[in-house]
């Protein structure tokens, strides 16, 4: 049975606190084109899972991961246009306690940072990157890792998410997931709770957990 009241809250980044689809595509979109790859079959491919890990599994002959990983991480810090919120993203976190939240993302630290500023969102004291984990998503060591940074069981957190790599991160941690559709014009591929936005969601504590209200009543 699905909890109604949490111990935190962890948050995917990318597409789920704001969007960085324009700059992340221009970047993976020039590279793909670089090394005889279709964008268009690549670009599909890239969001929810580490930069080298999307690399390997173009099995190209001869590379060096770690300095095409480098390389794409450069240029993506270089580029922050149409990077901006999640609508309704920053006024909902600030309302958040400094201890009941953290961020899990692919990214890694210095471009996690620099996108979050210039979406205009809070840091978080808790964030875990892809420097931090030795497998990235779907595996669940990113949720676990910020659950317990923050004194808490993972089945007492809800993870938003908007990836399927992502998703299946938060499940299998043990996790209440809920997708962000704000970047999914067709929908996330999943049944359960989903929001398209941040705007009147309302926190209500009680006893150190908290429970979330959306402006019709629910979510999903």
């Amino acid at each position: 049975m699905r909890p109604s009241s949490f111990r935190a809250f962890l948050f995917d980044m990318d597409g789920t606190l704001l969007t960085s689809i324009e700059a992340a595509e221009r970047v993976w979109g020039a590279w793909a084109r670089r090394h005889g790859i279709d964008p268009a079959v690549l670009l599909p491919t890239i969001h929810g899972v580490r930069v080298e890990e999307t690399i390997a599994r173009q099995q190209l002959p001869g590379i060096d991961i770690a300095r095409e990983a480098r390389a794409i991480t450069d240029a993506e810090l270089d580029d922050m246009h149409g990077v901006h919120a999640i609508e309704g993203a920053a006024a909902f976190l600030r309302s958040l306690p400094a201890d009941a939240w953290a961020v899990v993302t692919s990214a890694p630290r210095l471009l996690a940072e620099r996108r979050m500023q210039a979406a205009g969102l809070p840091l978080p004291a808790v964030m875990v990157t892809a420097e931090d984990v030795r497998v990235g998503k779907p595996s669940p060591e990113g949720y676990l890792s910020a659950a317990a940074q923050l004194g808490v069981e993972a089945c007492d957190c809800l993870v938003f998410e908007d990836a399927p790599a992502g998703m299946q991160a938060g499940e299998a941690a043990g996790a209440t997931v809920i997708v962000v559709m704000a970047t999914h014009a067709t929908g996330a591929p999943h049944q359960g709770l989903h929001i398209t936005g941040y705007t009147g969601v309302q926190l209500h504590a009680d006893a150190g957990r908290y429970r979330l209200s959306w402006p019709d009543g629910s979510a999903g």
